[in-house]
């Protein structure tokens, strides 16, 4: 009999990025657009690009199986594996059953999560639940996106965005305090014409004209996003930090999705928070949606910038509307 959780820690991190850099010099000569146009409006400087026959699962198996590395633990201790993703394999069955036949994770019953680039903190909230009811010990959450599949390389607002990636955590009671302190999400289904894929749904399936008309590629209505995205973010950061009891200047660090530079520094600025406690691994990667926060929480980690007893403030948007921010003592 397992004793119900009093925490919920994270006790691994991995990640995976695909080796093909595309620079912002590579996209002048696909679109009409400079590096400085696209450097100025976004931070972004190049991202990573999968092979075209490499499907979300190959990316998402290595970043968890770092993660499993990471905590020291074998595929086999894993009852649960949450794959956060809008760029899976196929629409079924999920790519999380496709992650856990790779990994050999016979134990663990798998399925995706749909929050666009909420998905990993989505997907991290409801781990935390089933541990804390005790219907699971050690949880895989995956965030995992090949948006460069479903980009449009005509539109230069929006091709000049997003890259691939995956980024993973392992989660598990410890005994010891702090972990998990608060995760706050939300929706708003009326924004959801403002960044979306329209096509290859039941609302409107895949066709000869849907194809024509790129219903299955990125949509974005940039300026709206903007606006809707800092609100949120700084909403959902105080939100989340009172609800784990602590004050903006209390945090190590922020690590904001990483979509676009002026957002992560309106909100930094929203919650007075300098840049040097500001996690920014967007110029390189560009928006890997889901996978981004996770995919910095590695990085960070890796590079002495979260310790054990960092208090880390997590925080996101995405498609939907989605939005959330979490809280977690190191």
């Amino acid at each position: 009999m397992i004793a119900p959780a009093r925490d919920v820690h994270i006790v691994g991190t991995g990640s995976y990025t695909p080796d093909h850099v595309l620079t912002n010099k590579d996209l002048e000569r696909i679109v009409d657009t400079t590096d400085e146009w696209i450097t100025t409006r976004t931070g972004i400087k190049e991202r990573r690009i999968s092979d075209p026959d490499t499907p979300a699962s190959a990316l998402a198996g290595v970043a968890g199986r770092r993660a499993l590395e990471s905590a020291k633990l074998d595929a086999a201790e894993v009852d649960q594996i949450i794959v956060g993703t809008v760029t899976g394999d196929r629409p079924f069955p999920s790519t999380a059953c496709a992650v856990q036949d790779q990994l050999g994770a016979r134990r663990a019953h798998a399925y995706d999560l749909s929050a666009a680039c909420s998905g990993f903190l989505y997907g991290l909230s409801v781990a935390r639940s089933h541990i804390l009811a005790n219907n699971a010990r050690t949880i895989l959450v995956i965030g995992v996106e090949t948006l460069s599949k479903i980009v449009d390389w005509t539109d230069r607002s929006t091709c000049v965005l997003f890259g691939d990636a995956a980024g993973a955590v392992v989660l598990r009671s410890t005994g010891r305090p702090g972990g998990i302190l608060s995760v706050c999400l939300h929706s708003d289904g009326s924004l959801t014409h403002l960044l979306e894929m329209p096509g290859g749904g039941s609302l409107h399936p895949a066709s000869h004209e849907t194809v024509e008309q790129r219903l299955h590629t990125i949509r974005m209505s940039g300026n709206d996003v903007f606006k809707h995205a800092v609100r949120a973010m700084e909403s959902v950061a105080g939100e989340a930090l009172a609800a784990a009891g602590v004050t903006p200047d209390q945090l190590d660090l922020l690590v904001p999705h990483q979509a676009n530079y002026r957002i992560i520094e309106a909100t930094a600025r929203r919650l007075n928070l300098p840049m040097e406690k500001v996690f920014v691994n967007l110029d390189r990667y560009g928006n890997t949606s889901s996978a981004s926060i996770p995919l910095a929480l590695d990085e960070a980690r890796g590079l002495g910038r979260i310790r054990d007893g960092s208090l880390i403030a997590l925080v996101t948007f995405g498609g939907g509307f989605t939005w959330a921010g979490s809280v977690v003592r190191w």
